[in-house]
């Protein structure tokens, strides 16, 4: 599955969220998060598009014009950090689901 991480300036939310409801982005896994929770900037959004590879380079297409696609050695590390807190979650919600 291809992937893509983009920074973008939290003043620019409400262009990125234009971008996110492309028809084609839009079917694909979203994660959008602030970058000081995730050890960045504070001023700025992190955005993961995972999918197909036509519709992660479409995303990529209209992410250019909002924001700074990350380099591989910035964006693997927040790839696995991203994948950390899936897998945190989805642990978490079995807690619910147990009997004792």
């Amino acid at each position: 599955m291809a992937w893509t991480i983009y920074s973008v300036p939290s003043a620019r939310r409400t262009e990125l969220d234009a971008a996110l409801r492309d028809d084609v982005v839009s079917r694909q896994s979203q994660k959008v998060r602030d970058a000081g929770a995730l050890g960045g900037p504070g001023d700025r959004t992190y955005v993961l598009i995972e999918g197909s590879a036509d519709a992660v380079k479409r995303a990529e297409g209209l992410l250019d014009a909002v924001g700074t696609r990350l380099a591989s050695a910035e964006a693997e590390p927040l790839y696995r950090r991203f994948k950390d807190e899936e897998e945190s979650a989805s642990a978490g919600m079995g807690l619910f689901f147990t009997d004792e």
